[in-house]
């Protein structure tokens, strides 16, 4: 536990003078919000609705964060360290490669955590936002999902060759969800054609089930998400332990 929260204080040291993750996970979210308060206010989302627009979009924009550390965070950091022989080095120190593939793991969960509260208390404050479900159903909904897609990172860092070769998938998936999944496109103003091609996307299910579990909709509505969350996090587990390269 000592190693791990010496090796935790350090790696966070480092990825907060980066300034990548507090741009993308952190702030980018925050200005979403912003944007779509300003823009909307306590408009309802639809004639009719007991909701509002920036309510029924709460959601979307937390999953920002998550696949931000997720997505792009953890495939370019664990292809780095395993290009820079970090992994291959820790082999033969008390310090076991798995330990710092936990605190990478901590260290953007903290941020999809941040995120999230930020976004919260902003909401609460200066959009008079309410949490329209049970929260405790939203944060087991956000776990879910945050799990899932740092699933994904793993998999793509831990078999990738090298950090460009990480970079380049991890783009593939990442902009495409953040543009398509309804993280910053609502989902409901999209075309019926590109609803269905962003229901190929991993995100668009998680965000169905974060807007699900936020705005109080029965659970049996997004049980395909469920599911699809669950496999995802499944599948890619699975090949990240099989196949992962340390070296």
């Amino acid at each position: 536990m000592k190693t791990f929260n010496t090796m935790l204080k350090t790696e966070l040291k480092l990825s907060l003078r980066g300034m990548d993750m507090l741009i993308f996970a952190i702030c980018m979210p925050i200005i979403v919000l912003v944007v779509l308060g300003i823009i909307y206010g306590d408009k309802p989302a639809y004639v009719g609705a007991s909701y509002t627009f920036l309510e029924q979009s709460f959601g979307a924009i937390v999953s920002i964060a998550i696949s931000a550390g997720g997505v792009m965070g953890l495939p370019l950091v664990i292809s780095d360290y395993r290009g820079k022989k970090i992994l291959k080095r820790l082999k033969v120190t008390p310090a076991r490669p798995v330990i710092i593939l936990l605190v990478q793991i901590t260290i953007y969960g903290l941020y999809a955590l941040t995120s999230l509260v930020l976004l919260y208390v902003i909401a609460s404050v200066f959009y008079s936002f309410r949490m329209q479900g049970d929260f405790l159903q939203f944060l087991l909904g956000w776990l879910l999902v945050l799990i899932s897609m740092f699933s994904i990172g793993v998999m793509v860092g831990g078999l990738a060759k090298n950090i460009k070769v990480a970079g380049i998938l991890a783009s593939l998936l990442y902009f495409p969800m953040l543009i398509f999944s309804g993280a910053t496109l609502p989902y409901e103003v999209m075309p019926p054609a590109m609803q269905k091609a962003a229901d190929l996307l991993p995100l668009t299910q998680g965000i169905k089930l974060l807007k699900a579990t936020s705005l109080g909709l029965p659970v049996e509505n997004v049980l395909p998400s469920i599911v699809v969350m669950l496999v995802i996090a499944g599948v890619c587990s699975f090949v990240s332990l099989r196949f992962f390269k340390w070296e």
